[in-house]
């Protein structure tokens, strides 16, 4: 601070003018900038006992407190302590300054002394109070300071009426807020939006979306904050129209160059699965943040269009915005759908390097990462490494070594989560049924299911009764299964039917195939996946007639059969190869590749099994059907673009069939590597001539 001395002399070090001004609140308020000037005029209102001065004090306090706010408020603190009788004003630059500095229980406990040494607080002091209970959910304490201020007749006290909406509403006691904002003869737009923020921050969507349409009918003013609140409750309710309503008034008002207003467009869009109008706006945007793009990323994730997620996260990293843990989970999602593995790790890589908090949505977001992509180890290194987990956690990391083979390995995380007292929830046992039936322990998944209701009291769902269909099922007990079925307290849907029909492939079972098939039919259309089982079944015992007169059927109920697609991260670029086509680029080399590698399996002791093939074909054009299922073209891909040893991922959308679970088998020992397929169901992980599943899935 320069300043001018009595002399005129210009000083470049921080004096104290002399004599010292008659209203020093210029000086203190707006030439008091660091600790050091703080310091010196402190020692001169002590010389000069303007400190005993009440409104001097309470402008020092000011200074101290609030507007040097870099500083810790201990130095603040000191002075307040040494104050002769604070009034109310002090309390109130103490209270303000401590919330601004993120200590909002030691305001509260500065409000207790308050009350302690008879000052009255006035309408300022229960602002900054409440929000102070807000920061710190703390509701009883917010409900006896509502008391209080109710008692000191500030009822009608708009500003304190708001912070107690926010406190309720903060508090998750949106219903009380509501009854508060009610009850306010007049009410301003901070008032509105306070009641918006509580909804929005409840997940009380509708009730937002509701509030705005009578904050219309009541002619109310709002802003741009009310707005971005609404858009966010529309996109997730799906009210595009009230969203399509805003955007023409933002355009009309001039208002898209608040890019935080146009951020909250995008999402509402995205959310209501306009992508592509999404897209648009985010393209004419000047000025993208982080969070723009994590929206934009965020819609193509929801929309299932992963691609274009991971090639929009490229185009962000090459526009140098810093992507936060918003932005991360979706890329994640999106990793974990596709199996792009080698993105994902660049995620987790950059996660570490910047030395981010692996909070439980990130650290979550990561064990979905890796257990969809069949990394297990990476998957446990993660949970061990996350500081604090929920029952969602648990739950992914048990779900996901049950999905990868480690039946008997979820169990024992599920023993250590009832260990750690973390209770499980209706998804936990599905996780831990699912570990069961993969890993052929039927008395156990017995045993958990009747532990569900009786020691957790959980009652079991239609899922639950369709894991233990398919652990009987599973384990070849059809005809407990079916009477499992037949016994169960809720109607069964058609997926409990598919799920045994599925068990009656693996297990040959005709009557009780035909007579799962005949339970779908009557509840639901059906798919070309139930026709192909039924048709797989008959093939299996040899009635070729029969089979083909399903597929007859199903060609005459004009049903098509969804084609297999197999995807592999090569590059980092993600590749789909479908059965039998030729799209991709390098298809001729794809082919070739495909010819040699079943060249050299037979060699090794395979045996095509043709009842898997196209029954209309041939008995040669049914060996090269099978020789050209999706997996076997991507593994013969990976096998002319990967390095030799390393391990081959590949994700199919359809079950993997029993020809090619075979042919991978082998495909491992002869070129010693390890596969790992994440088809509809499960993941395989082949290595050494042997499959993780045991060859029961």
């Amino acid at each position: 601070m320069t300043v001018i001395s009595s002399a005129g002399i210009t000083a470049t070090k921080p004096i104290i003018i002399t004599p010292f001004p008659d209203n020093p609140k210029h000086l203190i308020l707006e030439q008091c900038k660091t600790v050091k000037d703080l310091n010196q005029i402190h020692a001169h209102l002590i010389k000069t006992r303007f400190i005993s001065s009440p409104s001097v004090a309470e402008n020092f306090l000011e200074a101290a407190a609030i507007i040097l706010h870099h500083q810790p408020m201990d130095y603040a603190l000191s002075v307040f302590e040494k104050s002769n009788e604070p009034n109310s004003s002090a309390y109130n630059i103490m209270i303000r300054g401590l919330i601004l500095k993120n200590f909002p229980h030691e305001a509260v406990l500065m409000f207790k002394k308050m009350n302690e040494n008879s000052v009255q607080p006035d309408e300022f002091t229960f602002s900054c109070v409440l929000k102070a209970c807000s920061r710190l959910r703390a509701l009883e304490e917010g409900k006896q300071i509502h008391g209080q201020f109710m008692k000191l007749g500030y009822g009608s006290c708009g500003f304190v009426e708001n912070s107690l909406i926010s406190m309720y509403a903060n508090c998750g006691e949106v219903g009380v807020a509501r009854m508060v904002f009610d009850g306010m003869p007049e009410r301003d737009v901070f008032a509105w939006n306070a009641l918006f923020s509580g909804y929005t921050k409840s997940g009380c969507w509708k009730e937002a979306v509701g509030l705005f349409h009578y904050m219309l009918e009541m002619d109310a003013k709002f802003d741009e904050v009310t707005l971005i609140s609404v858009l966010t409750a529309c996109g997730r309710v799906g009210a595009l129209e009230l969203g399509e309503w805003i955007k023409e008034y933002i355009e009309a008002n001039r208002l898209k160059g608040n890019a935080t207003l146009v951020t909250a467009l995008i999402d509402m869009y995205a959310k209501c699965g306009q992508v592509d109008t999404a897209r648009s706006l985010f393209d004419q945007m000047s000025r993208r943040d982080v969070v723009a793009w994590s929206a934009m990323i965020s819609g193509y994730n929801q929309a299932s269009r992963c691609k274009e997620a991971l090639s929009l996260f490229h185009d962000m990293q090459k526009a140098n915005v810093e992507p936060n843990e918003v932005t991360m989970v979706s890329v994640l999602s999106s990793c974990a759908e596709l199996g792009a593995l080698a993105t994902g790790k660049w995620v987790h890589f950059y996660i570490k390097k910047k030395k981010l908090t692996l909070t439980v949505t990130l650290g979550t977001a990561l064990l979905v990462f890796y257990a969809k992509c069949g990394s297990i180890e990476n998957l446990i290194e993660v949970f061990e490494q996350m500081p604090r987990k929920n029952v969602l956690s648990w739950t992914v990391l048990i779900q996901g070594l049950a999905n990868n083979g480690q039946g008997n390995r979820a169990l024992k995380y599920f023993d250590l989560m009832l260990a750690e007292r973390i209770e499980p929830n209706d998804v936990t046992f599905i996780g831990v049924l699912c570990a069961c039936s993969h890993a052929g322990l039927v008395d156990k998944g017995r045993g958990l299911f009747v532990s569900m209701n009786r020691d957790f009291e959980i009652e079991p769902r239609i899922e639950h009764y369709g894991c233990m269909v398919d652990i009987l099922g599973r384990a070849g007990l059809l005809d407990e299964a079916y009477q499992f079925i037949q016994n169960m307290p809720m109607k069964p849907n058609a997926v409990i039917w598919r799920t045994l029909l599925a068990s009656c492939k693996v297990h040959k079972s005709v009557r009780i195939g035909e007579e799962s098939l005949k339970q779908i039919m009557s509840l639901e259309p059906v798919h070309s996946g139930d026709y192909l089982l039924l048709s797989s079944i008959y093939a299996s015992v040899g009635r070729s007639e029969d089979a083909l007169r399903v597929m007859g059927e199903m060609k005459k109920n004009g049903i098509k059969k969804s084609p297999g697609c197999s995807s592999i991260e090569v590059d980092g670029l993600i590749h789909e190869l479908f059965a039998e086509e030729t799209a991709h680029p390098e298809s001729e080399k794809i082919y070739a590749a495909t010819e040699k590698m079943m060249k050299q399996i037979k060699l090794a002791g395979y045996v095509p099994n043709t009842a898997e093939a196209r029954l209309e074909a041939d008995e040669y054009d049914k060996e090269a059907s099978l020789s050209h299922h999706s997996e076997k073209l991507a593994i013969a891909f990976a096998l002319i673009k990967t390095f030799p040893g390393t391990p081959i991922r590949i994700s199919k959308n359809l079950r993997v069939c029993t020809d090619c679970h075979e042919a991978i088998k082998i495909i491992s020992k002869v070129y010693d590597r390890e596969i790992i397929v994440r088809d509809r169901t499960r993941f395989h992980h082949f290595k050494d001539g042997s499959c993780s599943c045991n060859d029961y899935w």
